[in-house]
């Protein structure tokens, strides 16, 4: 295939390992662990996986392995880093023994269950190193949750002699690898295992995950285009930019591009929700903005949306709860047209709710009252956010301006960024910290691990001081409602409003509303002094106190 010359460039980089990962390691044994919720429902659904020790590495004396090969599977959304987790585990794996081979499932999990795989050769690895996407083997949302599956799934993990399966993937892709390493245990199969902590969201992590592959990357990329948004913006000076930021269950991706751009104004849903605010409060503090900028003679800005900002207010949190209930009902299923669905719901909702769903623009209720993804999610990326909280600022600032509040201008432009950045060349951070996961794997693979998901701490020194490991995947798990029935899940790692990323926000933005104080960031480095190149999210310089 054609490649860039950036592209031969960065083929040739080696990413950057911790020092236990550099040669023979030996696994040091915490004390047992425990879930984070539900303990006991936990405990017995995983007997097989529950209550293992946290895992160090540490260097060790070299032991002989034999030939033994290992799956891998790219699960749910593209996160920029995944093929260097693929290239550290092929390393690793070669490593130990060179007869070793890695198999690639194509398209996701489905892969697995339908047998389409292919070899992961030297060549063919060569050719993805350090670049961005997921397009060596494709990723695809299919859910390992049937024993049919888990059953097909064996089938083929037989046939191509596979000690270890590795699942790459967010928090529902990792529930779904610990559900197959508890039926693979039980059942005696033999085969491990491992999982890999991806979401460009930043909502897979806690006190053993300091972040999840692909943030720094995709924060950086959107960081980018937001500071160039920000040049034009105070070069034209007429505009409010909305912009909507990927980030369906957390804010973590909207608060990093705040740290790094200082916009005007950046939602937190986190916030707004344990505010209680409703959705004229946070129209109210928009326009507030707005209006105080236009007083100094700025009538431009910019704003910084959540994509899943809409369901973290409560009264609408409340209504989508209700909505996921209601089309959880059997006699919802046989609905075929959209007209009866909205029928169906409103004569189902309790008045509350009711009025709520009248209250809010037609669009917007039809989006809440119809599709639903694979997980039974609201499709929260398909709501327009930016454009109807831009709408409602206009129609509030026009009654201010019929009052004599308002006396500016206020035009509007529009953008969500998504897809700009998932699949962006790996950052020098995430490409040491993805291939440093991926052959940290490999070691858990040779120390007989599964259940467990690949860690690497201590990220904000220099990586030859990062801390290899792995934590029991159980460990991270209670109990929640999907699809209308409570099941074992990954809990999500929402934004702390006593966290120190939030705190430094807090502390600065009613200077960054009324000033224009915007930091233009730039395109990421790949070369040059480690202050630019190396460093990593704001977010964990903070949180770290670095």
């Amino acid at each position: 295939m054609e490649i860039s010359n950036l592209q031969k460039a960065r083929a040739a980089y080696q990413p950057k390992l911790p020092k236990a990962l550099q040669g023979p390691v030996k696994a040091v044994e915490g004390a047992a662990t425990q879930s984070v919720g539900n303990q006991a429902e936990i405990k017995e659904l995983f007997p097989n996986t529950y209550g293992m020790p946290v895992i160090t590495f540490e260097p060790g004396a070299p032991v002989e392995l034999p030939p033994f090969n290992v799956g891998i599977i790219l699960s749910g959304g593209q996160a920029p880093g995944g093929h260097n987790v693929i290239s550290g585990l092929f390393d690793g794996v070669k490593s130990l023994n060179p007869a070793n081979k890695l198999y690639g499932f194509i398209l996701g999990p489905g892969g697995l269950v339908d047998h389409n795989y292919m070899e992961i050769t030297p060549e063919l690895m060569d050719q993805y190193r350090n670049t961005g996407g997921f397009d060596i083997i494709g990723s695809g949302r299919t859910k390992l949750e049937e024993e049919d599956q888990f059953e097909k799934g064996i089938q083929i993990l037989r046939e191509l002699n596979i000690k270890a399966l590795v699942i790459i993937g967010g928090d529902d892709s990792n529930t779904n690898a610990c559900v197959l390493a508890e039926y693979y245990a039980a059942k005696k199969y033999g085969v491990q295992v491992i999982g890999c902590p991806k979401t460009i969201d930043g909502d897979l992590k806690n006190e053993q995950i300091e972040t999840s592959f692909g943030f720094d990357t995709a924060c950086k990329t959107y960081s980018e285009l937001i500071g160039n948004i920000q040049r034009d913006c105070n070069s034209a000076r007429k505009y409010w930019h909305f912009i909507k930021l990927m980030g369906r269950s957390a804010s973590h991706i909207a608060l990093e591009c705040a740290l790094q751009c200082q916009p005007n104004i950046c939602l937190v849903s986190e916030e707004v929700e344990a505010k209680a605010m409703s959705l004229d409060d946070v129209v109210t503090y928009i326009a507030e903005a707005v209006a105080a900028r236009a007083a100094e003679g700025n009538n431009f800005g910019t704003v910084l949306i959540p994509e899943g900002i809409i369901e973290f207010i409560p009264a609408i949190k409340k209504l989508i709860a209700e909505l996921n209930d209601i089309l959880a009902l059997p006699e919802a299923q046989h609905i075929t047209s959209a007209n009866e669905q909205l029928t169906f719901v409103r004569g189902h909702l309790s008045k509350d709710n009711l009025a709520v769903f009248k209250s809010l623009p037609a669009d917007v209720a039809a989006q809440l009252a119809l599709d639903r993804d694979p997980h039974g999610n609201v499709q929260v990326s398909l709501i327009e956010t930016e454009k109807l909280l831009s709408r409602m600022v206009a129609d509030k600032l026009a009654i201010w301006k019929h009052q004599g509040k308002f006396k500016g201008k206020f035009g509007t432009q529009h953008h969500f960024f998504g897809y700009e950045g998932r699949c962006a060349a790996p950052s020098n951070y995430d490409a040491d910290y993805c291939y440093s996961l991926g052959y940290n794997a490999s070691r858990l693979i040779a120390n007989g691990k599964t259940g467990y998901m690949s860690v690497i701490k201590n990220t904000t020194a220099p990586a030859a001081e990062w801390i290899a490991g792995g934590v029991p995947i159980t460990m991270m798990m209670n109990l929640e409602k999907r699809n209308g029935k409570m099941k074992p899940v990954i809990r999500k790692a929402l934004v702390e409003l006593d966290g120190a990323p939030f705190k430094f926000f807090a502390a600065h933005r009613a200077v960054w509303a009324k000033e224009t104080a915007y930091v233009y960031p730039g395109p990421i480095q790949y070369w040059g002094p480690s202050e630019v190149c190396d460093q990593t999210t704001k977010t964990l310089q903070l949180e770290q106190a670095k």
